[in-house]
């Protein structure tokens, strides 16, 4: 095989032009035997490999430098720099990243994993570059959906000042390739990007340049220049903007690929190529479900289904089954979403009522001024985001929804620890950068009832308000403990003495575990649902204080600015000195792997957490 011939980066170097076919059906060969076992993104991987093996046949890396936006579509880019006997360990706690870390390889040259950043960190590294007298090159490489996101844009334009060479891929998996544009193209960069051809553009424009007629001249023969280019090029959006445009160009053609790349690096100044790829490129069920094989868990090949297939409701097939429900009796009822339909619920909801559902594409900041909008206008939105990318809209939750107090919920979904996607993708941040925001409420629910009742309120409240809740099997036990939804108010489950547990959102189900395990011990153990962060419910701690030695917080949060320091400025404020303990993330930032082996690792599961109550009473 060929493969076994890559060890390291630039072996690929080695390999024969005519091989370069086969090598690539090896790796996307190589990349579906290997996702159906660990699971991971497949569809985007298979469809950058040709784009992948063009960029390190060109490039000499690490000296030159790849930014993968997102960074899901870096497995290829993996393999070639020696990491394919790691992909065993993919997305595994201690294993192989599913995204660029730097601290795997210095061929990784930016951490990423949300998008829209691929650009703005190649400028930064390009200015260093400037700055250094380095000669190296640098290439962000960036999806048609990424650059939907506002950042990309900012980018853009501080890009188009560039003087020296960047070069910017657009992996564009949406649109066909034309054959008459793409010829006259072909024929345009070629003239455009010879050397002969930037030399004598050069040297005219240098000899015109400070002569008295010359400066006019120069703008006219640009303005011309222009004029031509945009009849026969798509891609005047860039050019406008001062960015050389190439393309468009197929994408799974690694010799065009080679030869614009090459061309690119001969440009002074900022540079785009446009390549058309195909998600899910080599692999049947992945070609025609792309979504289904964005992110997907371990599959069988032959057809591609999950080898472990749902059976039980999970916490977005809850959220999505409520949406339809209050769509259904409420005509004011909208739902925003930033590119996650799917991944969000919402898919239903845009199916029953397509006017009222709108997705935004990667643009999360839109997305929430957008609905403070709709909210001024009279309409109920909702906004169904991920946890940890709904960090990027804090500055319009806080400025367009809170300052005005507008009755905007926010579904919050994956909070908490999510597993396999590791840093960028934990959602245990949430509660800390949401509750310093006055006129904002914070509810989390225990089971999948109460996140039932918890949107039903939140819709009726009519001021902002986060509903958050984890990713994974929505929890069904406690039934029949379920009070109505008050306005920070916590429920007592179980009443006893001793230790109090107040447990926040997806501990409550630990906590339960936590509580059976004291009792076997002999404790006797209070659980309280806690429901709000914020508004706090001071009374059920000062309740608690009463008649427990031992007052222990849980949540799947860090712990600065959780629930449990809340919980603990209540006590300090009356003066109450019960022993205090806060089971919470610890302030760090947590790897991948699976979630449960992840609580283990951090003291979040019910043996650790017995075990450091035990100590904390005897201390």
């Amino acid at each position: 095989m060929l493969l076994e011939d890559i060890r390291q980066a630039n072996d690929i170097k080695k390999i024969r032009k005519e091989d370069l076919g086969v090598l690539a059906q090896e790796i996307r060969e190589f990349l579906i035997r290997t996702i159906s076992v660990t699971g991971g993104h497949l569809g985007s991987n298979l469809g950058v490999v040709e784009l992948t093996m063009a960029l390190h046949l060109v490039l000499n890396l690490p000296e030159d430098k790849i930014i993968w936006d997102v960074g899901h579509q870096s497995y290829t880019h993996k393999i070639l720099t020696g990491r394919k006997d790691a992909f065993h360990s993919l997305r595994q706690f201690g294993g192989l990243s599913g995204f660029p870390k730097r601290k795997e390889s210095e061929c990784d040259v930016f951490d990423t994993g949300h998008s829209s950043t691929s650009l703005s960190a190649g400028v930064g590294l390009v200015k260093a570059r400037e700055i250094t007298g380095g000669k190296h090159t640098i290439v962000s490489v960036i999806g048609d959906g990424s650059l939907t996101g506002g950042m990309a844009y900012e980018a853009l334009n501080n890009a188009a000042k560039l003087e020296t060479n960047f070069i910017i891929i657009l992996n564009d998996n949406n649109m066909s390739i034309s054959e008459n544009v793409g010829g006259v193209s072909k024929y345009l960069n070629n003239i455009r990007t010879a050397t002969g051809y930037l030399d004598l553009k050069k040297g005219i424009y240098n000899a015109l340049q400070g002569t008295k007629r010359g400066d006019n001249t120069i703008s006219r023969i640009r303005r011309a220049k222009s004029s031509f280019k945009q009849l026969v090029i798509p891609g005047m959006l860039f050019e406008d903007m001062g960015i050389t445009y190439l393309g468009p160009v197929d994408g799974h053609d690694i010799t065009a690929l080679v030869a614009t790349i090459q061309a690119a690096r001969r440009v002074e100044g900022p540079v785009l190529i446009h390549a058309l790829t195909q998600k899910g490129k080599g692999y049947r069920p992945a070609e025609r479900h792309p979504a289904r094989f964005h992110g997907t868990e371990p599959f069988d090949i032959e057809t591609g289904i999950p080898s472990h297939p749902r059976t039980v409701a999970n916490y977005t097939d809850i959220f999505s089954t409520v949406m339809c429900k209050l769509g259904q009796r409420d005509e004011k009822i909208v739902a925003i979403t930033a590119a996650m339909p799917d991944g969000t619920g919402l898919k239903r909801f845009h199916n029953m009522y397509p006017d009222r559902f709108f997705d935004v594409g990667i643009a999360e900041e839109h997305a929430v001024t957008f609905a403070a909008g709709l909210a001024l206008g009279g309409m109920k939105p909702i906004v169904a985001v991920y946890s940890s990318f709904l960090q990027r809209a804090y500055d319009q939750i806080l400025h367009d929804v809170c300052i005005q107090n507008l009755p905007v919920v926010f579904a919050i979904d994956r909070a908490g620890l999510v597993g396999s996607d590791g840093e960028t993708h934990q959602g245990i941040f949430d509660f800390t950068y949401l509750s310093g925001i006055p006129n904002m409420h914070i509810c989390a629910p225990k089971n999948k009832w109460e996140l039932s009742d918890m949107l039903k309120f939140a819709v009726a409240l009519g001021a902002p308000i986060a509903v958050r809740y984890p990713r994974g099997t929505a929890y069904a036990g406690l039934k029949d403990h379920r009070a109505p939804v008050e306005l920070g108010r916590a429920e007592w489950i179980y009443r006893e003495k001793e230790i109090a547990l107040l447990a926040v959102g997806s501990m409550v189900k630990t906590g339960e575990t936590v509580r059976e395990m004291l009792k076997a011990q002999g404790h006797s153990v209070s659980l309280v649902n806690a429901r709000f962060v914020k508004p706090i419910d001071q009374e059920a701690v000062y309740s608690a204080c009463e008649d427990h030695e031992l007052i222990v917080s849980m949540e799947e949060n860090v712990s600065c600015g959780g629930y449990g320091e809340k919980v603990l400025d209540c006590m300090n404020k009356k003066g109450l000195g019960n022993r205090f303990l806060n089971i919470s993330i610890p302030d760090a930032y947590v790897e991948h792997g699976n979630v449960e082996l992840l609580k283990k690792e951090i003291g979040l599961d019910a043996e650790s957490i017995v075990r450091r109550i035990s100590e904390a009473l005897v201390g």
